[in-house]
């Protein structure tokens, strides 16, 4: 087999690859014996077609079928004799295809980018250090209490925070416009859930009261036939309801799975997991901040084939998420560009720093990572079984644990600055990164 290569860019390789025609052949009679043993041929038995009749019926389609079968190997053959990567599924251009001929055909592909990771002295962090507090706790116990919030009737006026349930109609310029009227809508005044003074007007109003509102809809509402207009809403009201925070008691508690202890083994819970939520907060910021320097430090070179294979599990994951009957290829390529190409950028350079430092999953972390998923649940032993049982599951974690001992490699060279910061401060979600 001859194979010659160029490079007819940074990635781009150009191969021509030429196999001998005694093989073609070869294979060919291979295939066409293959047919004789199992070949129905009126006048004959089976096996006992004459070769002669099988090369005339079936050479035709048994030389196609060598053909792409000695395309696909002899491929696979020349990259590992040459020593490439490619990185997608080559584009094969036919040469000589003719009987009696070597096989002759240029594949065009990419390869995978050739690198070392460096600058890691130069990736600045800054790792947040947090406690949680008692009064964090006492916070999150409000926020638990308003989270499950009831509203009673009440025959006073309404005030901001009390529930409304509202009949309306909206018009602009005297007409009834979309969208602008409902019935039975619960609203919670000072919600921010209405365009504005909408809320603000129905503060005072009680049970059976109608009443006319004139707010005017924000210059940048999202509806540009009706943004900047002046409406009118007349609003009928039903029922105002007040809220009624619940009582820390064990009524409320078993709402979380929380049947002993009272309030001490409630408060023991939610501490436990405030500190499990602060621990993944503070690390996927560092996370974060890592991978951005290692993009910063290492441009790289993208494979135009990755990027596209990228794109479109984003595209089928936006399908997922959002629902709707639509083919994943009809949403624009450009709306997962740059996030394709972040997450191929940082997957090579990652799964570099894996191979330089010869970094494999520690067992132990894995484990640990397991337990504490596991802490979460009512039966974490089961969840820990469940996890060693499931060998994709199990993978995905190790995966997870690899890309942690990443980071730690960084970190043991970066410059790392340690923050104390307040428990909100570090579990306050970090802005998203930029794509480069």
């Amino acid at each position: 087999m001859q194979v010659s290569v160029e490079s007819t860019s940074a990635l781009e390789r150009r191969m021509t690859i030429g196999v001998p025609a005694e093989r073609v052949e070869n294979e060919v009679t291979k295939r066409l014996q293959q047919t004789a043993r199992r070949a129905k041929v009126a006048g004959f038995r089976p096996g006992k077609v004459p070769m002669s009749v099988i090369r005339q019926r079936f050479e035709d389609s048994a030389r196609q079928e060598v053909l792409g079968d000695l395309i696909q190997s002899s491929f696979y053959e020349a990259v590992v004799e040459q020593k490439l990567n490619p990185a997608g599924a080559p584009s094969v251009e036919p040469k000589v295809f003719e009987k009696g001929k070597d096989l002759e055909y240029i594949a065009t592909f990419e390869v995978f980018p050739e690198f070392k990771v460096a600058g890691f002295e130069e990736i600045a962090i800054e790792r947040l250090q947090a406690e949680v507090g008692d009064a964090d706790v006492d916070n999150m116990l409000d926020i638990l209490r308003k989270q499950n919030t009831r509203f009673e009737a009440v025959e006073r006026a309404a005030e901001n925070g009390d529930q409304l349930n509202i009949d309306f109609v909206g018009k602009v310029d005297g007409e009834a416009f979309a969208g602008g009227s409902a019935k039975g809508t619960l609203l919670v005044l000072g919600s921010g859930r209405m365009i504005p003074g909408f809320e603000e007007a129905l503060v005072g109003v009680k049970a059976g009261e109608e009443r006319v509102i004139n707010p005017t809809f924000p210059a940048d509402y999202q509806n540009l036939d009706l943004a900047g207009k002046a409406a009118e809403f007349t609003v009928t009201v039903n029922g105002v309801s007040a809220p009624q925070l619940p009582e820390l008691n064990d009524e409320f508690f078993s709402l979380f799975g929380i049947k002993e202890g009272g309030l001490e083994g409630f408060r023991a819970e939610v501490r436990k997991n405030m500190e499990r939520e602060l621990r993944q907060a503070t690390k996927s910021k560092v996370k974060n901040q890592v991978m951005d320097g290692l993009l910063a430090a290492n441009p790289v070179e993208v494979p135009k084939a990755l990027i596209g294979n990228e794109v479109n599990r984003l595209r089928v994951q936006a399908v997922q998420q959002f629902g709707g009957n639509i083919n994943p290829e009809q949403l624009p390529a450009e709306l997962f560009e740059e996030q394709a190409k972040r997450r191929v950028v940082l997957g090579l350079i990652v799964a570099e720093v894996v191979k330089q430092f010869e970094l494999k999953p520690d067992e132990a972390r894995v484990r640990e990572l397991i337990e504490e998923m596991a802490s979460a649940y009512q039966e974490p032993e089961q969840v820990v079984a469940w996890y060693y049982k499931n060998d994709q599951q199990l993978n995905e974690v190790r995966s997870v644990v690899l890309e942690e001992q990443v980071v730690d490699t960084v970190l043991q060279k970066a410059k790392v600055t340690d923050t104390s910061v307040s428990y909100e401060e570090a579990v306050k979600p970090a802005e998203a990164p930029k794509a480069d």
